[in-house]
């Protein structure tokens, strides 16, 4: 399986992201943000956290604009798998692909430490190594992880299944606690933690490595 990580300026969680990707037997092909087109062949794109084009105007709206956004939306449409972490997951919302947006956390401080999450639904590539309402602990580390829907578009994700994950204490005033949301296909994910930067248990833990394996075992079976 092969998985391609974008690097947009600003980007600094892109290697952490391909390392992870690696750990779980993807072979990764590193993608500038100028390039038009991903790899021959890739499976899943990766869209890192980061500050990318420094959060000017919304976090992740320069990003979503790239020359390489029309490859990823692309990409997801024909059915292709994309996950988005933290700032990645804004430019995410801000290319459509995932609905609502990211706004500035409740409290108008940067937060980053290890917290708790509830994975609210197994029934997707990425989150069936975990178990329903299995409790992980993921880093977070962001200014604008506050998780904002309309009430008709939480509805249609509570009614769909499509919460991924939730905060079990809440950091950033994200709406129903939403820490990761899926597309109505199940083959895109954002999320503001970091699973990435918990794969190695001298990082301080390994919750993260499910989520890569498992995306890697259901990618194998689709």
């Amino acid at each position: 399986m092969k998985a391609a990580v974008i690097t947009f300026p600003g980007s600094n969680c892109d290697r952490d992201l391909a390392v992870a990707f690696e750990q779980a037997g993807f072979q990764v092909a590193r993608v500038w943000h100028k390039d038009s087109d991903l790899p021959p062949g890739v499976d899943v794109v990766g869209v890192p956290g980061g500050f990318s084009f420094g959060d000017y105007l919304r976090c992740g709206a320069i990003a979503a604009q790239s020359p390489i956004g029309a490859a990823v939306k692309a990409h997801a449409g024909k059915g292709g798998y994309v996950i988005g972490i933290c700032n990645g997951f804004q430019v995410l919302t801000e290319m459509g692909l995932l609905p609502g947006a990211l706004m500035r956390n409740a409290g108008l401080r940067f937060v980053c430490k290890s917290v708790a999450l509830r994975v609210e639904t197994t029934h997707s590539a990425f989150t069936s190594g975990y178990g329903r309402g299995q409790e992980i602990r993921i880093p977070i580390a962001h200014h604008d992880g506050n998780y904002t829907i309309d009430a008709e578009g939480l509805a249609q994700l509570e009614g769909e299944d499509r919460v991924a994950f939730r905060y079990a204490q809440n950091p950033n005033g994200s709406m129903a606690d939403i820490a990761g949301v899926l597309s109505s296909n199940r083959r895109v994910l954002g999320m503001m933690p970091h699973p990435e930067r918990a794969a190695d248990a001298r990082h301080g833990g390994t919750d993260g490595t499910h989520l890569f394996a498992a995306l890697m075992g259901g990618m194998a079976l689709a």
